[in-house]
């Protein structure tokens, strides 16, 4: 039997306090424009590096925060939704309504330790326990560098449990000419796990097939 998860209607993205906010924005552009709905939820760290990292003002308010950010992707009414990180009364918070897949882009050393050890302080840590428990694709985007034994051991538990590591890490046979391909690089890895068809860049061997 085949174990391939269905492209996903809906997508959960997190934003958290590690460096990486441009993957997490291009994340939601390249989501909202393949016609995926877009749940966001970030943290308070998340909203200090929005401003430092691409000079994005990240509300306090959800309500202004879904205007904000659907007027910034061109998307539909309603494509974008927003929570608080203590919302425990959305949608992600439960079983009963969860995402169809949960991105953390990027990922914190801290939030994907509390992932990793069940617990859940937060909407997002809540959200990913959430999705692991009801078998949907989990994908953490960790930015820190070099990683302790602490770091690689929680990412391992994860990892064993179902969820994808997909360090920022992008390749350079594509011969980036600017900082948005290398984003690019890497969100198209995210999208290929989410199985939301993009063309962000050329697939491998693409070109051998055309000539």
């Amino acid at each position: 039997m085949s174990t391939a998860h269905p492209t996903p209607h809906t997508v959960l993205v997190a934003l958290t306090g590690a460096s990486g906010i441009p993957y997490g924005l291009r994340l939601i552009e390249t989501l909202v424009a393949a016609g995926c709905n877009v749940w966001i939820v970030y943290s308070q760290v998340a909203q200090i590096v929005a401003r430092q990292e691409a000079d994005l003002l990240l509300p306090a308010s959800p309500q202004q925060a879904e205007r904000e950010l659907s007027a910034r992707f061109s998307a539909a009414t309603g494509q974008i939704r927003v929570f608080g990180r203590d919302d425990w009364n959305s949608p992600p918070a439960s079983g009963s309504n969860p995402p169809d897949a949960m991105v953390v882009c990027p990922c914190s050393m801290g939030t994907l330790a509390a992932i990793a050890h069940g617990l859940a302080s937060s909407l997002i840590e809540r959200a990913a326990d959430v999705v692991m428990k009801e078998r949907r694709p989990l994908i953490l985007v960790p930015r820190e560098t070099p990683f302790s034994t602490l770091h690689l051991e929680n990412m391992l538990s994860l990892s064993r449990n179902g969820a994808v590591i997909l360090p920022p890490s992008p390749g350079f046979y594509q011969q980036p000419q600017s900082i948005a391909d290398l984003v690019d690089f890497v969100v198209a890895r995210i999208l290929d796990q989410l199985r939301v068809p993009h063309a962000l860049l050329p697939r491998w061997g693409e070109q051998r097939l055309e000539d």
